[in-house]
């Protein structure tokens, strides 16, 4: 064991959960209409406690137990089997290495809410989420992450596939996720109102702009200058992908917002992930700077000539993002055309089947959208029975 490298990744596991806790449900929550702002608290929230759980039971041994086949890592280390306090991974306690994963196995399917909010049923989000952590996320990081995130691992990492802190495991999936979920569910009754806190989005933003620096930098699982560059170039995409976003902004409508310049954050952060273990500063310039044009472009694909009702605009964020920068890797010839493509592609079409079956499946158990006079009331009211503010004042 390595005190300085356990030291960091406790502080990494610590930044990480603050992305989710509470930094995206701020960011969700200020985006919605006032009256389903709780409900959008409650998704995330519940996913947190349910994800570490459902971590523990299985989605551990599933990701990083040591299969022999490359597909999933089988369940001997459910409930942590075999895994004490003095049980290694690499330089860190196991423990540490256990903990820092259900971080990322959190924030993996909350990312998800946004596609869905104010029109989606509470039992599915829950039993959609568990399911999907297990049948779709933990393994399709046992393929790329499977012998530890600095190593090769199941089938996917061995034939080459570089995804350092999960362009590929965290943001292609969730975002293909959270497409298929919106094309099913359908529109809301009312696309037009805006957000309704902008302050909470900005706020929610920055929360996960400095948790980012423990999903990324945590990723080379050591204290030393492979972190500290992965930091740097996280923040400096980050930075570029704003001014960039809100650059596109005043030139197509005129008027750059803060809610847009933070979005572009949001898709610089996305895009460097992937890649912050590999690039330079001036790469994550160019990364950044295209991003927040490009992630942009998206929302407007997505949302005008598509006709998708992605809420909060996940998969043209999260997901474009993701494989953009996936992409770069190649194209900086830091990786293989081959390797990168072949990765998007096959988890792509393994999400895509997977989440299609569970959303066909999980709605025969448990409503998959509210009604239409509960959607119009909002949420928050009508399934948890409470106001985040008081109307009468």
């Amino acid at each position: 064991m390595n005190g300085a490298d356990t030291a960091w990744i406790i502080v990494a596991t610590a930044l990480v959960l603050f992305m989710t806790l509470p930094g995206l449900a701020l960011f969700y929550g200020g985006l919605v209409r006032a009256r389903n702002v709780l409900s959008v608290f409650m998704h995330c929230f519940s996913i947190a406690c349910l994800m570490s759980i459902l971590w523990l039971v299985a989605g551990y041994s599933i990701a990083f137990g040591p299969g022999e086949s490359g597909l999933w890592g089988g369940l001997g280390k459910a409930f942590l089997n075999g895994v004490d306090v003095d049980s290694l991974s690499g330089t860190l306690p196991e423990i540490l290495f256990f903990a820092f994963q259900m971080t990322f196995a959190i924030i993996t399917p909350a990312l998800i809410v946004g596609a869905y909010v104010e029109r989606v049923g509470f039992g599915f989000v829950l039993t959609f989420s568990g399911l999907w952590m297990l049948l779709c996320y933990a393994p399709v990081v046992h393929w790329i992450w499977g012998g530890g995130m600095l190593t090769d691992g199941g089938i996917l990492g061995e034939i080459g596939v570089r995804d350092f802190a999960g362009g590929i495991v965290v943001h292609e999936t969730a975002g293909i996720a959270a497409l298929i979920i919106a094309v099913v569910l359908g529109p809301r009754l009312n696309r037009t109102t805006p957000p309704h806190n902008p302050g909470f989005v900005m706020i929610g933003a920055a929360m996960l702009w400095v948790g980012w620096f423990g999903f990324n930098g945590g990723s080379q699982l050591a204290a030393d200058g492979g972190a500290a560059m992965a930091m740097t170039v996280t923040h400096l995409s980050a930075a570029t992908a704003s001014l960039t976003w809100a650059l596109w902004e005043k030139v197509r409508f005129g008027k750059a917002s803060m809610v847009g310049l933070v979005t572009g954050t949001i898709a610089g952060l996305a895009s460097i992930t992937p890649a912050s273990g590999f690039v330079g500063p001036v790469q994550a310039l160019i990364i950044g700077g295209v991003a927040g044009i490009l992630c942009q472009e998206a929302v407007y694909v997505i949302r005008n000539v598509l006709k998708i009702d992605d809420t909060l605009d996940v998969f043209a964020v999260h997901g474009v993002g993701g494989i953009f920068g996936t992409l770069m890797i190649a194209l900086f010839g830091l990786g293989t055309w081959t390797a990168q493509l072949g990765g998007l592609v096959i988890v792509g079409a393994f999400t895509a089947v997977v989440t299609i079956v569970l959303v066909k499946v999980v709605a025969l158990i448990t409503p998959l959208r509210v009604d239409a006079e509960t959607e119009t009331n909002g949420l928050d009211l009508s399934v948890h029975g409470e106001r985040a503010y008081d109307m009468s004042s």
